[in-house]
């Protein structure tokens, strides 16, 4: 038997607040699934694309204002390519992708439009963590593009795949910009004391990123690599300067971090090091 689904508020030509019948008051996403529907009307499924539910008042209200201020056609771009990011990634999206991204890209191509870019201190970083974010968001821009007539920098494809890792994870934005900013400062650091520009292209790099962004991640997991004791005297003896420039930098993320970090980290960094002296 078929679940009623009754018209509340018609939002727009494909977007109406509804009652469901398991979920109450839902947000329902279809092309001209709005059109001429008034309250008490019951809403075909078929006519159905994305059903959402924004239990967050203050994002259900974000939303409808966003609805209010966004031309219709390109918020129906816009859900468009929601719906095919969620496709792209394989798994469900954290609803406030709706509110953040429609948001952002509205205000992106406003801004494109009269030729005011941002810089992202952050790309190489995001490219480096995000592989597949990266890529879907380089088919979003594209599809943008082609829709909207709007040519995005470079660095707004790395805006969008933090928002879509955002999305799937369901992190903030602003944890995650931290985290970037203190990998960031730890390559300073790095380029500093060894005297070296480091490619950002280059394979190294990448796993040194990596390597930071997982050494955080197990900071806030609390794991350990485990003690390796006979190492230690090893690459402390073979590799002094990496050896102490990895504790520096361990010393940095226990400051930014405010917590302990394990010293058996140490150890994969002075590799990560050598590895970049040897690459450059």
């Amino acid at each position: 038997m078929e679940e009623k689904i009754v018209v509340k508020k018609a939002l727009n030509n494909n977007v109406l607040i509804a009652s469901h019948p398991r979920y109450k008051e839902v947000i329902l996403i279809g092309k001209g699934i709005g059109f001429g529907k008034k309250s008490g009307d019951i809403v075909p499924e078929s006519q159905v694309e994305k059903t959402f539910l924004l239990k967050d008042e203050q994002e259900q209200e974000q939303y409808k204002q966003l609805l209010s201020n966004v031309d219709q056609d390109l918020m129906e771009i816009l859900n468009e390519v929601i719906i095919l990011i969620e496709q792209r990634m394989g798994e469900k999206l954290n609803e406030h992708i709706h509110v953040a991204l429609t948001d952002h890209l509205s205000f992106a191509i406003s801004r494109a439009a009269q030729n005011v870019q941002f810089n992202n201190p952050f790309l190489f970083e995001i490219e480096s963590l995000y592989p597949k974010e990266f890529q879907v968001s380089r088919e979003v821009v594209k599809i943008l593009k082609d829709k909207v007539g709007v040519e995005f920098p470079e660095g707004e494809m790395g805006f969008i795949a933090l928002h879509i890792h955002s999305a799937v994870t369901d992190k903030s934005i602003r944890d995650m910009n931290q985290h970037h900013q203190l990998i960031s400062q730890l390559v300073q650091i790095i380029e500093e004391n060894l005297q070296l520009k480091i490619d950002r292209h280059n394979i190294d790099y990448h796993r040194l990123v990596q390597h930071l962004h997982r050494a955080i991640e197990r900071v806030y997991q609390e794991e350990s690599l485990g003690e390796q004791t006979n190492l230690v005297n090893v690459l402390k003896s073979t590799y002094p300067v990496c050896y102490n420039l990895a504790w520096k930098l361990i010393k940095v993320m226990q400051r930014k971090l405010n917590t302990r970090v394990d010293e058996s980290e140490v150890l994969y960094l002075t590799i990560h090091l050598q590895r970049l002296i040897q690459s450059s």
